[in-house]
């Protein structure tokens, strides 16, 4: 599907000296008036929302100057994944740096769920604590909240996600989703929101709000980390981090990226999302998050560098388990008949989905147990799943009582809203339209399962697979300077994808096999005006081979091994690059999508 979102493209490009391609990008984009595009093109901080306009964010810094006045002990409760991480984390620094008495506490994933719990409470007042601060949760914690405050503690709660129906009875509520608050931008994560308060925290204690701007660059790590939009202020957030996080003194971020084999001063978005996020999030799924906050807290790379040693080698333990949850759960849908699967699991952001046959699955809704997962993986496995059959997926493990699980849904299918419809079936629930977490009894499983069903509402037509390009784009229109511009677009992420591009049958002139596996391509591509171009495919070249000896025949792949024009065409959907090798720069195309000609 071609985006065909109209507009003067020329006098775009002439009003703010860019290609017709780029202005047709940022108008594909939602981007309509010049106010929007100068910002989008020259992110900076003049476009962040005032941190006044967050209901309550004011009277939150003024209670916590007080009690860092009166030395009034604060804890700030986190969460477990790489949002809850980084907002405690510019909590505990922001009020250290004004004299606080803080520390930190985090639920474990396995013994006590997600958010502020009696157990956390119960510490906190036992061991002397006047104030609980949350982050990135707390806005469900209405009996947690309730107790506290029965235990004569201050409760504040900072937090981001979808309201309850009845809002927790705290000394202050920060979050930009509640209806009577002004913030203009509803979209911040958990960080940014922490990242704001931090700002009027500087100065309620006589320090200038200045000293939060450092807080940007670990907002932009949570904010894209934790999938939310990199539209408006989040764009903003996202493009100001990753400059700062190109010369970031933290230790912790240093000896990540070290570890990771990342150079510093290159880091992107795509770095950020699928490299040192898990790092961070690895640490919270089977162990303790703690050591996430203890990472970006520590003060030197001695005391830094073990620790993300450690987040790294978790996080390869997690991925070989995540690999073998997802094969489970493919076994047990294909072996249950309701599957016919042509299509690869894919990372986010890698390349090669095959056209293929539709997929064939019963259930609009997929619900699976996994018996021997671990609960913390149950979310990428849901996600991994809904990217293989396009359609929301539930995966639930066994838990100390009932079951407990994640989901992942699809843009037209708002799981916290189904799962609310379905609330008699779960013990507890909570999340966005996009992700939820779940706990049920076992005896309801099946009941779930065939409520949810039957309330989908999703027609056929919501299922199938759309890929939405920006344009129809010839090689012969590529060039070095529109593939340079287009970094002006960056960072991508949901909301700001990266553009991509289609052109029909090209012509196959060469195939090779690449990678150690040799298992993916580079294809030699020529279009209809002769312009040739190398195009790399990422994706299961093994099905894409077998596809194309089916098409065409074996002598016709062998062919193109040889470099003989073999009468092979495709169409793909591609983005462009630059290749830099020895000096030597050219233009080449990344293959997203494949569609074999006749």
């Amino acid at each position: 599907m071609v985006k065909n979102r109209s507009a003067d493209f020329a006098a775009i490009a002439a009003r703010f000296g860019i290609s017709e391609v780029t202005a047709r990008l940022m108008v594909n984009r939602g981007l309509n008036t010049d106010e929007e595009m100068e910002a989008y093109l020259h992110p900076d901080l003049s476009q962040m929302h005032p941190a006044e306009l967050l209901k309550d964010a004011g009277e939150t810094a003024r209670i916590l100057a007080r009690k860092i006045q009166e030395g009034e002990r604060i804890r700030v409760i986190g969460d477990y994944d790489v949002d809850g991480v980084v907002s405690t984390y510019i909590l505990m620094q922001a009020l250290k740096e004004c004299g606080a008495a803080v520390d930190f506490a985090i639920p474990e994933r396995v013994r006590d769920g997600y958010g502020l719990n009696m157990r956390l409470v119960e510490e906190a007042w036992g061991q002397g604590i006047g104030t609980l601060l949350t982050c990135d949760n707390g806005i469900a914690a209405a009996e947690q909240t309730a107790y506290a405050k029965e235990c004569g503690m201050t409760v504040l709660i900072t937090d981001h996600h979808e309201l309850p129906d009845v809002l927790p009875c705290a000394d202050a509520v920060v979050n930009p989703r509640q209806e009577d608050c002004a913030y203009p931008y509803k979209g911040l994560c958990g960080a940014a929101v922490a990242y704001k308060v931090a700002e009027l925290v500087y100065e309620a204690c006589g320090r200038k709000r200045e000293c939060a701007q450092k807080f940007i660059a670990f907002a932009a790590v949570a904010t894209v980390c934790d999938v939310m939009e990199l539209t408006g202020e989040n764009r903003t957030i996202v493009s100001l981090g990753l400059s700062m996080l190109h010369n970031s003194a933290n230790p912790g971020i240093r000896a990540l990226c070290e570890v990771n084999g990342i150079p510093q001063e290159t880091l992107n978005a795509y770095q950020l999302g699928f490299v040192l996020g898990p790092c961070i999030n690895a640490t919270g799924r089977l162990e303790t998050a703690e050591r996430g906050v203890r990472l970006l807290l520590a003060e030197s790379e001695p005391e830094a560098r073990p620790i993300a040693e450690e987040l790294k080698n978790l996080n390869d333990i997690r991925k070989d388990m995540t690999a073998k949850g997802v094969q489970e759960a493919v076994k047990l849908v294909e072996e249950s008949g309701r599957a016919l699967v042509l299509q690869d699991a894919q990372e986010p952001g890698v390349s090669g989905k095959i056209s293929g046959q539709a997929l064939e699955v019963t259930d609009k809704v997929l619900v699976i147990l996994l018996e021997d997962c671990h609960e913390s993986l149950a979310g990428i496995i849901a996600g991994r799943l809904r990217e293989r059959y396009n359609r929301p997926v539930l995966v639930l493990t066994r838990a100390k009582e009932g079951l407990k699980g994640s989901a992942r849904s699809i843009e037209c299918y708002s799981m916290f809203e189904k799962l609310t419809e379905c609330r008699q079936f779960l013990t507890q629930y909570g999340g966005h339209p996009m992700a939820a977490g779940l706990s049920l009894p076992e005896e309801n499983f099946l009941p779930l399962k065939n409520a949810l069903n039957e309330r989908c509402g999703l027609t056929e037509q919501d299922l199938t697979l759309k890929i939405s390009v920006d344009a129809v784009l010839a090689l012969s229109g590529l060039s070095f300077a529109l593939v340079e511009e287009l970094a002006r677009l960056e960072p991508h992420g949901k909301g700001n994808e990266k553009p991509l591009f289609a052109e029909r049958r090209l012509k196959v002139c060469r195939m090779t096999a690449i990678g150690k596996s040799h298992k993916m391509f580079r294809f030699l591509l020529e279009d209809a005006y002769g312009t040739q171009m190398d195009a790399l495919y990422f994706g299961d070249g093994e099905a894409l081979e077998a596809e194309m000896c089916a098409r065409y025949g074996d002598e016709a792949v062998r062919g193109l091994y040889c470099g003989r024009d073999m009468g092979v065409r495709m169409s793909v959907v591609y983005y462009p690059s630059i290749n830099e090798y020895r000096g030597t720069r050219r233009l080449q195309v990344v293959i997203q999508h494949v569609q074999l000609e006749t």
